[in-house]
């Protein structure tokens, strides 16, 4: 049996807004996102410039968690490279070990 997941707290059109994330999706680079809430079920379609996508996953993960391989999935060579970027847009927020995201995979349909 499943875990059921908690309440999303934003919709799905707010997953992936970021030109350079929109580019990195249609690419193929980019096949999953974190976010600091829920923003989508799995079986829920994402549409980005007229290109449809499922998302296929969704699970909690801590930062303390994160490899360069999990990276990858978000378009970046490494760990410190997407790090850089979260806190480039992010002004003071911490990057704690502990802190958790929701992780968002999605395949194209």
């Amino acid at each position: 049996m499943t875990e059921a997941l908690p309440p999303k707290t934003c919709t799905i059109d707010r997953l992936v807004t970021k030109e350079d994330d929109i580019a990195k999706v249609l690419s193929g680079a980019k096949t999953a996102t974190r976010r600091n809430g829920r923003y989508a079920d799995p079986g829920e379609i994402m549409e980005l410039q007229g290109r449809k996508f499922e998302v296929i996953s969704v699970y909690p993960q801590s930062l303390g968690e994160l490899t360069d391989e999990n990276v990858k999935s978000e378009g970046f060579d490494n760990l410190d490279a997407y790090k850089n970027y979260i806190l480039s847009m992010h002004a003071g927020m911490p990057w704690l070990p502990h802190m958790k995201v929701w992780v968002h995979e999605f395949k194209e349909i």
